[in-house]
């Protein structure tokens, strides 16, 4: 353990900007900081930054690991006002202006957050034991793995009640991860199954979509979420809307409408909640467990500590419940905090935030998207060409790139992936991943 509370001013005079979290806003903000009087330091519990759009495609086994996150110290290696600890913070200090870490107590002149958002299962243990989130890279490693060994399980068992469990998949959340899942597990359900599991039907696989709303997408049109209930009902995926998971003990899944769905396969992607380290006032959480702020991201009551992105709850007349949790509203805040933080610290005026809205996609599978852009609605073919140009060009890193690239390439034409490994084996009854020695 050591200790960074006290700098030593022999080596700076520079205020120090701690920022906790590397996703999209924070690495935004410590970019834009770049030539900025200060010194940057960045915390997160992971040495790499988490592509989260793609991580479906990890779960489902389109794509590696390695090709949606990319070394945090390898962005900032020519920013010489930035360095990196991999750290968990545990407690904030702020009349102290220090965090509490597992690497010792840290000192802060500004305080950004940055940690994004967790999954929300609303209170209930049960279901937070028994379904599968997929917020981060080890968790949609976690699903990869259960999905593969209950199609495997399924492919030798003799019983049939359990083989028709372990191949019913139920995705709980129709936001665009919801749906995102959805047209995958189907994809796989008529692409892959009978090619790769000799001895299993894709009619025995079956894969449900329950979203609380009466319609799926619901922040996005009404045309883009018509053709995406559209395009999964043509895929055989059976939606529930205006339902709601009442309770799943990992066999038997219960909802609102009163069907019960026995299967072994529930994702949840059905709510977010922010996620922060403990330390600050309860006056200063709102709806969410996400921060209050101000119109320059200033957590309320605090003059040195901010808050951006998932994380950050701006409320106005006009978005009472804040931004929507989606990375550009975490990258424009970034971007503008840097900026406002040079203003505080010459004492000039600031600049409050306005949020704009470049557009809404969500892919449904191949050749299969929708698209928002204004007044501008597409979908289909040229929607999931958009979708993949954005998500392409949104990666970090020029090997990322070209990977996932040349990865879509070859599942586009060989309609497979080679990507379907059970590296490490999920255990059901725990719940946690375990290594194979053999």
């Amino acid at each position: 353990m050591f200790t960074l509370s006290s700098r030593d001013k022999s080596q700076s005079s520079k205020p120090r900007v701690v920022i906790i979290g590397g996703g999209f806003g924070g690495l935004q903000l410590a970019k834009k900081l770049k030539n900025a009087p200060v010194d940057v330091l960045l915390l997160d519990k992971h040495n790499y930054h988490t592509f989260q759009p793609l991580l479906y495609q990890v779960a489902m086994g389109s794509l590696e690991a390695d090709s949606v996150g990319f070394p945090i110290r390898r962005i900032f290696i020519k920013q010489n006002n930035f360095s990196f600890n991999m750290a968990e913070v545990q407690k904030i200090n702020p009349e102290s202006n220090t965090l509490t870490t597992n690497i010792g107590t840290i000192h802060y002149d500004y305080l950004v957050i940055a940690t994004g958002a967790a999954t929300n299962f609303f209170g209930n243990e049960q279901i937070a034991h028994f379904a599968m989130p997929m917020k981060n890279i080890p968790e949609a490693l976690n699903l990869r793995s259960l999905v593969l060994q209950n199609l495997e399980t399924a492919l030798v068992t003799s019983d049939m009640k359990e083989k028709f469990a372990l191949m019913t998949f139920v995705v709980v959340g129709g936001g665009p991860t919801g749906v995102e899942l959805s047209g995958a597990l189907a994809e796989m359900r008529h692409l892959i199954l009978m090619k790769d599991y000799h001895g299993l039907s894709k009619y025995d696989m079956r894969v449900y979509l329950v979203e609380g709303k009466d319609s799926l997408l619901a922040a996005m049109s009404p045309q883009a979420s018509a053709k995406a209930k559209e395009f999964l009902v043509k895929d055989d995926v059976i939606i529930y809307n205006s339902a709601h998971v009442e309770s799943y003990d990992g066999y038997y899944l219960k909802i609102d409408n009163g069907k019960t769905i026995k299967t072994r396969n529930v994702i949840w992607a059905a709510g977010v909640k922010g996620e922060m380290p403990a330390g600050l006032p309860a006056e200063t959480i709102t709806r969410g467990n996400r921060l209050l702020v101000d119109e320059i991201n200033r957590v309320k009551g605090y003059n040195n500590v901010f808050a951006i992105g998932d994380v950050a709850s701006m409320i106005s007349d006009e978005l009472p419940n804040g931004h929507p949790g989606v990375a550009p509203v975490a990258i424009q805040q970034g971007k503008l905090l840097a900026k406002n933080l040079v203003h505080l610290m010459k004492n000039e005026s600031t600049e409050p935030f306005k949020y704009f809205d470049k557009g809404s996609l969500a892919t449904i599978g191949r050749n299969k998207a929708v698209a928002d852009f204004g007044k501008l609605h597409f979908q289909g073919f040229f929607a999931w060409l958009i979708w993949g140009v954005v998500h392409i060009m949104s990666l970090v890193g020029f090997a990322n790139k070209g990977v996932v690239l040349l990865r879509w390439a070859m599942n586009y034409f060989t309609k497979n992936s080679d990507n379907r490994l059970i590296v490490r084996y999920f255990n059901t009854e725990t719940r946690m991943p375990e290594v194979q020695s053999r």
